[in-house]
């Protein structure tokens, strides 16, 4: 049921980084983006794959993990990502693609999800240094880059406390707490 694959579809932080998830894998995921809505068809979205330790030590030190919590600087050796794809927008196509790669970015974590597997669309990229990193030609433009593994940590939605506070945070046993507005806070009229 589609409910169940959202429900399930969190931003994945830590990962089995042992659990290895192979190229195919990753192409599987990506035909799910291709098959995806395109603004007036053009499909200007590009995609880098890595499943190997080295390309995916290139990635790792290039992404900034989780804002609000101040006192963690990422996945620790051991709970990184397994694998990425890098979502870059082929600017020569179009200069407008952040619709399409927000659609493609999230049909390819619901399949993920479908997969065992769970992942974070991550947008705090050291843009620069990624594109050196992985050699990426000046005709694309970085646009997220999505982490891929086998989820090692518990997730919970709860709803937003009276502060309003909507900041997601971490318990003493590590669950990942997520508040989330109300759908009666979320429909207008």
């Amino acid at each position: 049921m589609m409910k169940d694959l959202v429900l399930k579809n969190r931003s994945y932080r830590r990962f089995y980084e042992n659990a290895e998830i192979d190229c195919r894998t990753l192409r599987e995921l990506v035909d799910l983006a291709r098959l995806s809505a395109s603004a007036s068809n053009k499909q200007p979205l590009r995609y880098m794959l890595s499943c190997t330790k080295e390309k995916n030590g290139l990635i790792f030190p290039t992404l900034a993990w989780a804002d609000y919590l101040k006192d963690w600087s990422g996945p620790s050796v051991g709970e990184r990502p397994s694998a990425y794809i890098v979502v870059l927008a082929d600017k020569e196509i179009s200069v407008n693609f952040n619709w399409d790669a927000g659609i493609c970015s999230q049909n390819i974590l619901l399949g993920a999800v479908e997969k065992g597997l769970g992942g974070c669309i991550i947008g705090s990229v050291d843009k620069l240094s990624l594109k050196q990193a992985l050699s990426i030609p000046d005709t694309y433009e970085i646009v997220f880059v999505l982490a891929l593994g086998k989820p090692k940590e518990h997730v919970v939605i709860e709803p937003v406390p009276a502060s309003g506070d909507i900041k997601y945070w971490r318990d003493a046993e590590e669950t990942h707490h997520v508040p989330k507005r109300s759908l009666e806070d979320l429909i207008i009229g």
